[in-house]
C-alpha cells in the first residue's frame, strides 16, 4: 500500500513539473489552490495536454492524416478505460485517482477528442458559430472536466433566487474565452502549419485577406479586424465571471487570478500593435505578482 501510494505521489509530481512547464500562467493560479485540487487540476491538464501532442508535437507533423487518425481512436479507447478504472501507466493513475476523488462525466473528454478529429480535416472556419464548437470542444470541456474539482458553494443550492447562472455555462465560457486567446496569439505559428482559426467571414468583413494572412500583413484592415477578435475574447471572459462567485471559496481566488492573467493577453497583443506574426504575446511576472492582490480582492467581494 505504501508503495502504491509512493508511487501515485511521483505521478503526480510528474503533472505538476508538466503543467508548470507548459502552462505557466495556468501553473500560478493552480498554486492557490488546495493541495488535493491542485494536484487533481494538474492530473487533468496533463491527461489534456497528452490528448493536444497527438496532433501537435513534432512527432505528429511527420504522421499521415491516418495514423493521427488511428492514435486517436487509441486515445479514446485509452480514455474510456481509464474511468473503467484499467490502467496502463502512472498518467492513467493519477486521472484514476482524480475521478474518484471528484467523480465526473466522461463526456467532455470525449468530446475533447473530437475537437483533435477537427484538426485532422479542418484548416478554416467560415463562421464564428462553427470557431465556437471547436473552442468548446477543445477547452470549454476543460471547464467542466474541472468542475466538481474546484467545487460549488453551498449557497448555490440554498439561495431562495432562481435566476442563478449554470455553472457549466460559466465554466464553458472561461474555456472558449482562453482558448479565443490562444489562437489570437498562436496566429503566426497557426499559419505555417497551414492553419487559420480567425472566421473567414470576419477576415472578409473587414477587407482583409487570406493571402495578406499568409504573408504576415499588418495594416488598418488586419488591425481592425483583430481589435474585433479581442473584444470577442474578452466579452467570453465577461460572461465566465458571473459563475465565479457560486464557485467554493477556496477556488474562487485562483479561477479569478487564471482569469485575469490570461485575459492579460489580450492586452500584450494590443501593446504589440497586434503584431502576433513576428511575437509572442504574454503576461510579464511583475504582472503577474500585482494581478495576485487585486484577484484576492476580487475574490472577496464579488
Amino acid at each position: 500500500m505504501n508503495n502504491s501510494i509512493s508511487q501515485l505521489n511521483k505521478a503526480y509530481e510528474i503533472c505538476r513539473k508538466e503543467t508548470q512547464k507548459w502552462a505557466k500562467t495556468f501553473y500560478l493560479g493552480t498554486l492557490l489552490l488546495p493541495l488535493e485540487k491542485r494536484k487533481a487540476i494538474w492530473a487533468i491538464y496533463v491527461w489534456c495536454r497528452r490528448t493536444d501532442e497527438i496532433m501537435d508535437s513534432l512527432e505528429a507533423r511527420t504522421k499521415s492524416k491516418d495514423e493521427l487518425s488511428d492514435k486517436l481512436n487509441e486515445w479514446e479507447e485509452n480514455t474510456k478505460n481509464i474511468f473503467k478504472g484499467n490502467i496502463k501507466s502512472e498518467l492513467d493513475a493519477v486521472l484514476v485517482d482524480t475521478i474518484k476523488k471528484y467523480p465526473q462525466s466522461i463526456d467532455p473528454y470525449l468530446d475533447m477528442i473530437e475537437g483533435q478529429r477537427m484538426d485532422l480535416n479542418k484548416f478554416r472556419y467560415k463562421n464564428f458559430s462553427e470557431l465556437k464548437l471547436y473552442c468548446y470542444r477543445v477547452a470549454g470541456t476543460v471547464g467542466l472536466m474541472t468542475q466538481n474539482v474546484m467545487g460549488i458553494d453551498k449557497a448555490y443550492t440554498s439561495a431562495p433566487w432562481s435566476n442563478r447562472p449554470d455553472p457549466s455555462e460559466a465554466a464553458i465560457a472561461l474555456g472558449i474565452a482562453n482558448q479565443l486567446t490562444n489562437i489570437l496569439r498562436d496566429v503566426g505559428e497557426d499559419r505555417q502549419r497551414g492553419r487559420i482559426y480567425l472566421p473567414q467571414e470576419d477576415i472578409k468583413k473587414f477587407n482583409y485577406s487570406e493571402k495578406e494572412l499568409l504573408k504576415g500583413e499588418i495594416n488598418n484592415q488586419w488591425r481592425m479586424l483583430m481589435n474585433f477578435q479581442l473584444t470577442r475574447a474578452r466579452d467570453w471572459f465577461q460572461k465566465s465571471e458571473d459563475g465565479i462567485k457560486w464557485l467554493s471559496a477556496d477556488a474562487r481566488w485562483p479561477v479569478w487570478t487564471s482569469l485575469r492573467l490570461y485575459r492579460g493577453i489580450l492586452d500584450s497583443i494590443e501593446r504589440l500593435d497586434y503584431d502576433v506574426f513576428n511575437n509572442r504575446a504574454f503576461v510579464k511576472n511583475s504582472v503577474k505578482a500585482f494581478e495576485l492582490p487585486i484577484s484576492f480582492l476580487i475574490s472577496r467581494i464579488r
